[in-house]
C-alpha cells in the first residue's frame, strides 16, 4: 500500500519523508539549543571565576604575604628584624594618610547634610549602639571567666612599675575632646579632638555654603582623592605586612608562650565566638538573613587588615570600602566609622574584664558579686567607648582598674602585658564591630527595609 501523500510548497512528499525531516529539524534545533546552553554555562563559569578573583584577590595576596612573612620569622628568629623597615614603611604611610582622610570624610559627610536633625540622629543612635554592644561584650566575658578563671595556677613575678602621673577627671575630659594648638590636630594621637573639629567644621560648611554646595562638593572630591591614595598604598600591603609579621614573630614569638598562655587560650576563642555569634545577631537585627550574608560577605578585608596592622585607625580606609559594598549610606558610614575607630571597642571591653578577673586571681581575690560585676562592666564600657579616644586612654583605663578594685601599683605591668598579648584579636573585633554598628544605625534611621532601598551613591 502506498504511503499517504501530502502537498506543500515544494511538491509532493511522503509521510515518512515528512517524519524524517521533522526529526532532523528537531535535532538541529536541539543541537543549537545545546550549543547555546553549553556556551552560557561556560560563560557563567568564567564569570564566576572572574568574580571570585576580583572579590578575593586582595585577601589572598594579603594572607599569602603574611604567611610567608610568618614562616620567615619562625626560621630566622631574631634575624628577621632586619625586615622591620619594610613593614614600618607601610604602617607609616597608612597612618600618614588617615588623619586627612578622617577630616575630609567627616567634614564632607556633615557638610553635605541639609537636615541637621539627621546628624543628631546618627550621633545619638551611634552612641547608643556603642554602649549597648560594649555592655553585651562585657557580660559575655564575665560568664566565660567565671567558668574558666584565667589566672588559675598562674605564677607571675611582680615588679614595681614606673611612676604614673595622676590626671584629674576634668583634665581627662579636656584632653579627650580638645588640643591646645591647631597643629595638635595633625597627630593620630589626637583622633577624638580631630573628629570633634571635623564635625564642627562640616556643620559650619552646611550652614554657610551656597545652594550649589560647592565647598561640600570640594570636600567630597578630596575624600575620593584620599581613598585613591589609600588604594595605591594597599598595593604594597602584602609586602609590607609580610615584612612586619616576620619581624614581629622573630622578635616576640617566644614571649607569647609564657605564664599568660592560659589567659590567651580563653581570650582568643571568645573573640572568635563573639565575632560569629554576636556580630551575626547584630547584622540579623540590621537586615535579617540578608544582613548576615551581606556583613560576612564583605568583612574579610577589614578582618585581615585589622589583624595584621593591630590598628583600628589603619583599618579605617578598608572598612569604609567594605561598608560601601554593604550598602550603608555615605553619611552614616563616613561619620560612624572614623568615630568608631576611636571610640567603639568591643574587643577592649572583653580584654578589660579579662584583665580584672586575672588580677583577682593573681592576688587571691574572689571575682564575684553583683556589685563587682557592675563595676567591672562600667569600667570596661568606659575603657572601650570613652577612654579609648583619650591620648593614653589605655593607660588611664588600666589605672582605673587598679584604683577602683584596690590593687597595688605592682599590678600595672601585669595588665599592660595582657593588653599587648590580646591586641590582635581585640583590634579585629574593634574594627569589624564598627562595620556592623554602622549597619545597626542604618536600620534605626532608614527602617528595617533599608537594604531594599537604593540609596544614592557617589
Amino acid at each position: 500500500m502506498a504511503s499517504p501523500r501530502y502537498r506543500d510548497e515544494a511538491g509532493d512528499i511522503s509521510f515518512h519523508e515528512k517524519q524524517t525531516d521533522f526529526r532532523r529539524g528537531r535535532q538541529a534545533v536541539f543541537g543549537r539549543r545545546q550549543g547555546i546552553s553549553d556556551s552560557l554555562r561556560k560563560r557563567k563559569t568564567e564569570n564566576r571565576k572572574n568574580t571570585f578573583w576580583e572579590n578575593y584577590s586582595f585577601p589572598i595576596l594579603l594572607l599569602s604575604g603574611i604567611a610567608v612573612g610568618s614562616v620567615i620569622g619562625v626560621i630566622l628568629k631574631e634575624k628577621a628584624t632586619i625586615l622591620k623597615p619594610f613593614g614600618d614603611i607601610f604602617i607609616n604611610l597608612m597612618f600618614t594618610a588617615v588623619v586627612p582622610l578622617v577630616f575630609v570624610t567627616i567634614s564632607s559627610a556633615v557638610g553635605s547634610m541639609i537636615n541637621m536633625k539627621r546628624l543628631g540622629m546618627i550621633l545619638g543612635y551611634m552612641l547608643l549602639t556603642f554602649v549597648v554592644t560594649g555592655a553585651i561584650a562585657s557580660v559575655i566575658i564575665i560568664l566565660v571567666v567565671k567558668i574558666f578563671p584565667p589566672a588559675a595556677g598562674t605564677n607571675i613575678a611582680i615588679s614595681a612599675p614606673e611612676s604614673v602621673e595622676a590626671v584629674s577627671l576634668g583634665e581627662q575630659f579636656v584632653k579627650a575632646i580638645t588640643v591646645s594648638d591647631f597643629s595638635g590636630l595633625f597627630s593620630k594621637s589626637n583622633m577624638l579632638p580631630l573628629i570633634v573639629f571635623s564635625v564642627l567644621f562640616g556643620t559650619c560648611v552646611s550652614l554657610v555654603d551656597d545652594e550649589n554646595k560647592s565647598i561640600a562638593a570640594g570636600l567630597e572630591k578630596l575624600s575620593k582623592v584620599m581613598m585613591k591614595f589609600i588604594e595605591i598604598i594597599m598595593y604594597y600591603a602584602p609586602i609590607g605586612l609580610g615584612a612586619y609579621f616576620a619581624s614581629l614573630i622573630g622578635e616576640f614569638g617566644p614571649q607569647l608562650l609564657g605564664s599568660y598562655a592560659k589567659a590567651m587560650v580563653i581570650y582568643y576563642p571568645i573573640c572568635i565566638f563573639y565575632f560569629f555569634a554576636a556580630f551575626a545577631a547584630y547584622s540579623f537585627y540590621a537586615g535579617g538573613k540578608r544582613g548576615i550574608s551581606t556583613f560576612f560577605g564583605n568583612i574579610l578585608n577589614p578582618s585581615i587588615t585589622s589583624l595584621a596592622t593591630q590598628s583600628s585607625i589603619a583599618t579605617l580606609p578598608v572598612n569604609l570600602e567594605a561598608t560601601k559594598k554593604m550598602g550603608v549610606p555615605k553619611d552614616i558610614r563616613e561619620i560612624i566609622l572614623p568615630i568608631g575607630a576611636t571610640m567603639h571597642m568591643d574587643g577592649t571591653c572583653l580584654s578589660s574584664i579579662l584583665k580584672i578577673s586575672f588580677l583577682f586571681g593573681i592576688f587571691g581575690k574572689d571575682f564575684s558579686g553583683i556589685g563587682t560585676y557592675l563595676i567591672a562592666i562600667v569600667v570596661s564600657v568606659l575603657g572601650g567607648v570613652v577612654m579609648s579616644g583619650v591620648p593614653g586612654g589605655g593607660l588611664i583605663g588600666e589605672m582605673l582598674i587598679i584604683n577602683l578594685f584596690g590593687f597595688p601599683m605592682e599590678a600595672f605591668p601585669i595588665i599592660a602585658t595582657i593588653g599587648f598579648l590580646v591586641d590582635p584579636p581585640a583590634t579585629w573585633l574593634n574594627s569589624t564591630g564598627d562595620a556592623v554598628a554602622s549597619m545597626v544605625v542604618t536600620r534605626m534611621i532608614e527602617g528595617k527595609d533599608w537594604m531594599d532601598k537604593k540609596v544614592e551613591e557617589e
